[in-house]
């Protein structure tokens, strides 16, 4: 599984013929051709190689999930505007518009969409839902989770999206969030929220899409995009689940 995954997003990006230059039209077609390819190949290898409900998967319907995607959310977002403030407060960084109040906003509507179908979704269930839950069969809960957040890492250094030692570490620790969050909610509601918000800020900020322009991006990233939501992030959900967290826990899945 871990080797269709990462096959299949090196053809969206390097053998589809969308070309490598960036506009917002190949990021949609990349966006959708992703949650086309990946979605079905997690359904089928549940229900065909795995013979186990979907249900273990941990991705109920929105209507029971919404909650925990909207915690998920502002687990990531309540940190990152507090870690936002100190940095223009204290002068570590400066930010500009690079274009209108009224184009930064149909931006970022846009750009929800895309990162739910290009990396929240499908990453989430993937790693968080398919292998993690895979992973907690046969090893205790804080294993499955570094498990899962080591082949998220190596999954972006496969990719070519992880491709310096900052970049490992920021992969495997967001991975490391993602996998607590699964544990101490029991599904990959709160993950997706958390993951949504965490890249559509970011993208926003960096990146050949982004929309403004950043003096000192590499403290913004490592206060308010990173080290704040990722640290105060989990501290709230564990501290709203902390009845149900059991790292020792294994979870049998028996066939369908």
């Amino acid at each position: 599984m871990f080797a269709v995954t990462v096959l299949l997003w090196l053809f969206v990006y390097h053998g589809t013929p969308l070309g490598y230059d960036y506009d917002r039209l190949t990021h949609a077609a990349r966006a959708v051709l992703t949650t086309v390819l990946i979605v079905p190949m997690v359904v089928a290898a549940r229900r065909l190689l795995d013979r186990r409900p979907w249900t273990g998967l941990g991705l109920p319907s929105l209507r029971a999930g919404w909650r925990r995607l909207l915690l998920g959310m502002v687990c990531w977002l309540i940190p990152a505007a507090i870690g936002f403030a100190l940095c223009l407060g204290f002068g570590w960084v400066e930010i500009s518009l690079r274009t209108s109040a009224a184009d930064a906003l149909r931006v970022t509507a846009l750009l929800v969409v895309l990162v739910v179908l290009y990396e929240a979704l499908p990453e989430e269930l993937v790693f968080r839902g398919y292998l993690q839950r895979n992973l907690v069969t046969v090893l205790p809960a804080w294993q499955a989770v570094i498990g899962q957040a080591a082949l998220f890492t190596l999954f972006g250094f496969l990719v070519g999206a992880a491709t310096s030692p900052d970049r490992f570490l920021v992969f495997f620790l967001f991975a490391l969030v993602l996998g607590g969050f699964r544990v101490a909610t029991g599904d990959i509601w709160a993950g997706i929220g958390f993951h949504l918000a965490f890249q559509t800020v970011a993208q926003l900020f960096d990146g050949p899409g982004a929309v403004f322009d950043v003096t000192g991006l590499g403290i913004l990233g490592i206060v308010a995009l990173g080290g704040l939501p990722f640290s105060l992030g989990w501290v709230a959900m564990e501290r709203l689940h902390r009845e149900r967290l059991n790292w020792q826990a294994l979870e049998p899945d028996p066939v369908r």
